[in-house]
């Protein structure tokens, strides 16, 4: 077995390096890896009904959708995620548990995908994929990560998106760097498990090739880069939302299909020189992302279809402020 432990903490680049060394390596390989700030949801989730979509955007946290299952996660440089890739369909979570006993860490696995310690908070959660027989299995370790920014970036708004999609169970989760009874760096804790993991699995060091890169890139700008990807999968769901303006009511309601507006209605008792279906004919298609309907409004004669609102105000209605 190969181990890489990278250094890129891109997270749309992780993602594909998990691509590519489940579908186009057949080699088993282990890997440990650290993401930016980032929002990971699963293969089938809704993206809109796991993220506070305003929070993620106003801090430019990416949204990147994985190929495995399971619910939605944050990441940060304290969240330390491992891999592993084999023809064996096995359960890897006890080596990184063996892993974790000499540095104090009593772990155990419960439920379906969780790590858990003995007063049942989680720190880990694992999620599996097959290709063509292969198997990967990854999962992250919470060591020192930002339980603050985990919570406000994983709050969907229940009253402004409705659907059929995966939703995530939120469990009470711990830090690993507050229950070890000495202090270690990250980056200590990432050459521990290195030097465990690879010794129990007679691992030997691995460095991506030219072509592994130029593969992995390519895996990135297609899929895992590509807001048609993380945001487009996301099933069908309805939005509403509605805003009070010195103008008047307005109350939207349109669905997002393949992460674009389908069938906006405005509703509310403002003035108008325009009719406002023409307003909303405008809007059909757009993409659901600030920037761009930001643009497309800057486009249109706003104040001619809701007397005294700017673009900026209309924006709003969008969004769940």
């Amino acid at each position: 077995m190969k181990l890489i432990v990278d250094t890129c903490t891109d997270p749309a680049w992780n993602l594909a390096a998990e691509d590519y060394l489940l579908t186009q390596r057949s080699e088993p390989f282990v890997r440990l890896w650290r993401n930016a700030d980032s929002v990971i949801i699963g293969r089938h989730q809704n993206a809109y009904a796991e993220i506070d979509l305003d929070y993620v955007t106003r801090e430019r946290i990416p949204v990147v959708r994985r190929m495995t299952g399971g619910g939605a996660v944050f990441h940060d440089l304290g969240n330390v995620n491992y891999s592993f890739f084999d023809l064996q369909d096995r359960k890897f979570t006890d080596v990184v548990l063996d892993a974790l006993r000499p540095l104090g860490i009593e772990g155990a696995c419960s439920g379906r995908n969780d790590m858990v310690l003995p007063d049942g908070r989680k720190f880990s959660g694992t999620a599996v994929c097959k290709h063509k027989g292969r198997v990967l299995e990854h999962g992250t370790l919470l060591f020192d990560a930002s339980t603050e920014r985990l919570a406000a970036a994983l709050k969907p708004r229940p009253e402004k998106f409705s659907g059929k999609a995966v939703q995530s169970v939120r469990s009470r989760v711990a830090n690993l760097a507050q229950q070890m009874p000495a202090p270690i760096s990250v980056e200590a804790f990432i050459a521990h498990l290195a030097s465990h993991i690879g010794e129990a699995l007679g691992c030997t060091p691995y460095a991506y090739t030219a072509d592994d890169h130029e593969a992995i890139e390519r895996f990135r700008e297609e899929r895992f880069g590509n807001p048609d990807w993380n945001f487009g999968a996301s099933p069908a769901c309805a939005v509403t939302n509605i805003r009070k303006f010195p103008a008047g009511l307005l109350e939207a309601h349109f669905d997002l299909r393949a992460g674009r507006i389908s069938g906006l209605r405005i509703y509310g008792d403002y003035f108008f020189e325009r009719p406002t279906e023409e307003f909303c004919a405008a809007l059909e298609g757009c993409p659901y992302d600030r920037e761009t309907i930001a643009g497309r409004l800057q486009t249109v004669a706003t104040g001619a279809f809701f007397s005294g609102l700017s673009p900026d105000d209309l924006l709003s209605l969008f969004f769940y402020l």
